[in-house]
């Protein structure tokens, strides 16, 4: 059971956050933080987001030293933020944390992790100089678990797309 959208949702109103707001939302940072900035957001329901792709990601420097290419496993993990972004917004705007730093914090420590990759087809490379446009829609909820679609692109050109299950709330 899918709960009611959070009031920005009902409202309408798409949200966006910078990288700093990121960093206050999740707790994820250098060199894992993998997502630069979420905009239409929807708390609690979608999102997207950009990574820009630098050549001076650590992961380049052995996948592979003479043709980097971004693995497949950090492209997920982009993706997965963007859920945790869209998720962390919903209890900051139902006001289960407060509208701060210090609420986002708050929150940061109920981001679930990645539980599984359902599906997911890779169908382009992803380079430096490249910016991945992330999409994340969450869908069904069975216990503490949430399936989510997953889209990453670059430019018109699909990169990866996808089925995640992520856990709803961090224990310990």
């Amino acid at each position: 059971m899918t709960p009611a959208p959070a009031p920005a949702a009902v409202a309408g109103k798409a949200l966006s956050y910078s990288s700093d707001d990121i960093k206050r939302m999740l707790p994820h940072r250098w060199p894992m933080l993998m997502i630069d900035r979420a905009y239409d957001v929807v708390p609690g329901v979608s999102g997207r987001g950009i990574k820009s792709v630098s050549v001076n990601e650590p992961f380049f420097a052995g996948h592979y030293p003479d043709h980097s290419i971004m693995p497949g496993v950090m492209i997920v993990e982009a993706m997965a933020q963007l859920v945790a972004v869209v998720y962390v917004a919903e209890i900051v705007e139902n006001g289960t944390g407060n509208d701060t730093a210090a609420g986002e914090a708050d929150a940061s420590r109920n981001v679930g992790y990645l539980g599984s990759i359902s599906t997911m087809k890779f169908s382009r490379l992803v380079v430096p100089g490249d910016q991945l446009t992330l999409q994340a829609t969450l869908g069904q909820r069975l216990g503490g678990l949430r399936q989510v679609k997953v889209r990453a692109s670059v430019g018109s050109e699909l990169a990866a797309a996808g089925t995640l299950v992520v856990t709803t709330g961090r224990k310990g």
